[in-house]
């Protein structure tokens, strides 16, 4: 006993404080997601508790909730997710790579899968991260303060907490790498560095863009090793290899073909079409009109809150203090080599990297992504902007208080549209509504256990139809009442009335009174359930 306290007295060897002090500022920390979530849900006149996915306007996450349930209740949905009834070669997952909702599978195998298991593995996870993340950096009360102010204002984190969304997947994953990298910066361990290459890649295999985060612990290899380093270099190309060869195979065997393509490469293939200026200038033409569209982008969000801009406005100021930030740093790096100083360590290689990440994603977004649906990807790095800012060298907090006031401006009092700000609170009319269709299809749908996944347990929901000719949404919320296990593709209208008669799947879910519930009229489909917004058909 005497010896662990002596020890828990103890100051730690590269801090300069004792132990139990970095303990409790790991414990304050952690302590931020919970604060922030209960102070947002008081200043809406909510709790906690009444956080309702049911009610929320972001269908992506019906897909993602019911495709954790099935996996957690069936080891893997028993109908297929997909988009026009496209279907994974092997098994029954959507477009996403299922390694994305990872900790959601454990936490479900481990506490069981309802409406707010999401939102409390969320609030767990970034919690451990802010606690780990302390006791990795080792930070100032100084830096700890700028860290409690951006991550405040930083009102993202509070909207993907409570949602059935894996952005705070993301975010914890990059958070932690970056904390994982500072520790192996002041103390270089083999296990670190491994550990960081394990990261990295299981980041890869959850969207593919973060493999630009495998290139600081390739550096790191590189640079600790002798004779040039070939062995950091050939062996961190190896692990690349490997970790974008597994990832082309789990998009090729466990990923549903979507709509659109999600990521367009046709400025890569205009160089064998056009030859290589001819693909230089398709190059530039489109990262020309992709940047007015940004701008554009970025102009309204400051005028009238748009999301995508009030993103692209905070990601621009962010990669600019950090370009500035890594210049200056740079400069006093180059000063202390002319000087005969040793430099190697002094590097700031944490935050050049977070820079190029900046700058790259940027290019990637213009060249590769729809601009509203990529904005959201720009949301990971600046959550790993708020936990590495704080570390940088400052006197008067300029840094910290410029981009505080971006966030403040563009997340808090530009953020007006209820679609992209607004928590999901219950409603007692969904609520009520939820609860008729559960009761409704837990006799009536039944799951075919015998040739799975297959059509016979999968679920159409029509996008949208016409109702007395207006185009008229899916109350898509209401399948949230599917029963465990069913899986469900998302259908185009057009789809759906072009090839009626050859539907593969055996439920089809459309707007109550639109022309495709008359088509199943006509066609004498039976009708399992309806009600004013959803009717739900058997097609065989």
């Amino acid at each position: 006993m005497d010896k662990f306290i002596r020890w828990w007295n103890q100051k730690g060897a590269r801090c300069g404080e004792k132990r139990y002090v970095t303990l409790g500022k790991a414990v304050l920390a952690s302590l931020l997601p919970l604060a922030c979530v209960l102070t947002y849900c008081a200043a809406q006149g909510r709790s906690l508790g009444e956080v309702y996915l049911p009610a929320s306007q972001w269908n992506d996450e019906l897909f993602y909730f019911k495709q954790v349930e099935g996996i957690v209740n069936y080891g893997f949905p028993q109908g297929y997710f997909g988009f026009n009834e496209s279907h994974a070669l092997k098994l029954s997952f959507a477009a996403w790579s299922p390694v994305l909702v990872f900790p959601w599978i454990l936490w479900g195998l481990l506490f069981g899968w309802n409406l707010m298991s999401p939102v409390w593995c969320n609030l767990l996870l970034l919690s451990l991260c802010c606690f780990v993340y302390v006791c990795l950096v080792r930070p100032s009360w100084k830096q700890l303060g700028i860290l409690a102010f951006l991550f405040c204002l930083y009102t993202p984190f509070v909207r993907y907490l409570l949602s059935g969304m894996p952005e705070v997947i993301c975010f914890c994953m990059v958070i932690g790498f970056y904390s994982l990298a500072v520790s192996y910066v002041r103390a270089e361990r083999v296990w670190k560095l491994a550990l960081l290459f394990g990261m990295s890649g299981v980041m890869t295999l959850m969207r593919p863009y973060l493999l630009m985060f495998m290139l600081l612990p390739a550096f790191f290899w590189i640079r600790r090793e002798k004779c040039g380093g070939w062995k950091g270099l050939l062996g961190s190309a190896a692990v690349m290899g490997v970790v974008l060869g597994l990832y082309a195979w789990v998009k090729h065997y466990l990923g549903a073909e979507y709509f659109t393509p999600l990521f367009f490469t046709d400025w890569i293939t205009s160089f064998p079409e056009r030859g290589f200026f001819g693909g230089i200038g398709y190059t530039v033409s489109r990262l020309y009109y992709m940047g007015k569209a940004f701008l554009g982008h970025l102009l309204q969000g400051m005028r009238t809150g748009l999301a995508s801009g009030a993103i692209f406005g905070s990601y621009l100021v962010c990669a600019g203090i950090l370009a500035i930030h890594c210049a200056r740093d740079w400069m006093a790096y180059r000063r202390r080599k002319k000087d005969g100083q040793s430099g190697g360590k002094d590097l700031p290689a944490i935050e050049i990297h977070l820079a190029f990440c900046f700058v790259a994603m940027l290019f990637a977004l213009l060249l590769m992504y729809k601009l509203t649906e990529g904005s959201k990807h720009l949301l990971t790095f600046l959550a790993a902007a708020v936990f590495v800012v704080p570390l940088m060298d400052t006197r008067f907090y300029k840094k910290a208080v410029l981009l505080g006031a971006v966030f403040a401006w563009f997340f808090s009092y530009k953020a007006v549209d209820p679609y992209d700000y607004q928590v999901p609170f219950v409603e007692e009319a969904r609520e009520a509504s939820l609860e008729k269709w559960r009761e409704a299809l837990r006799g009536e749908l039944v799951l075919e256990r015998e040739h799975v996944p297959g059509y016979e347990n999968v679920v159409i929901w029509t996008f949208e139809d016409r109702v007395e000719g207006e185009n008229v949404m899916t109350s898509w919320q209401l399948l949230y009442a599917l029963p465990e296990g069913f899986g469900i593709s998302c259908c185009m209208r057009d789809y759906v009335a072009e090839n009626f008669e050859g539907l593969q799947s055996r439920y089809l879910a459309c707007p109550t009174g639109g022309e495709i519930q008359g088509m199943c009229r006509e066609a004498g489909y039976s009708l399992v359930y309806g009600d004013g917004e959803l009717a739900l058909y058997r097609l065989r």
